[in-house]
């Protein structure tokens, strides 16, 4: 078994969307090990976005990301990383395969209701920057 990393996003969790998006992560055969909802400090956002830094979104991810509350989720299935990839869709919602929670419940690149790690070795960071020691 794998495991892997899920957020649900402010917008998500602003437009009710939290039991829908967690259904499917059901539905989808995942195990949910460990759920948490936080409000993320504009300081932890910069930490846990820091590969984005010099990105020309990032400050506007960053305020973003600690505008609202956010689900944090450890799920855990074989091939979890790619399995949740899958099931959330493209970052940009228009581009999203049909069925995707990205191209359901986004709104644009940006609110675009879930994230996920893009590799095993992301996960194991994400999932350590939440539920690691002293969390």
């Amino acid at each position: 078994m794998e495991q892997t990393l899920a957020l649900i996003k402010p917008d998500a969790v602003q437009r009710r969307l939290v039991g829908a998006i967690i259904s499917e992560i059901e539905k989808n055969d995942f195990q949910i090990v460990a759920i948490r909802t936080l409000k993320l400090s504009i300081d932890a956002a910069k930490q846990f976005y820091q590969a984005h830094r010099s990105k020309p979104f990032f400050d506007s991810l960053v305020g973003y990301m600690a505008s609202g509350r956010i689900f944090v989720l450890l799920l855990e299935k074989d091939d979890a990383v790619e399995a949740w990839r899958k099931l959330h869709g493209h970052t940009d919602p228009t581009q999203a395969e049909i069925g995707t929670l990205r191209q359901r419940f986004g709104i644009d690149v940006q609110q675009n209701s879930v994230h996920a790690a893009d590799s095993l070795a992301t996960a194991l960071d994400e999932i350590n920057f939440f539920f690691g020691e002293g969390q």
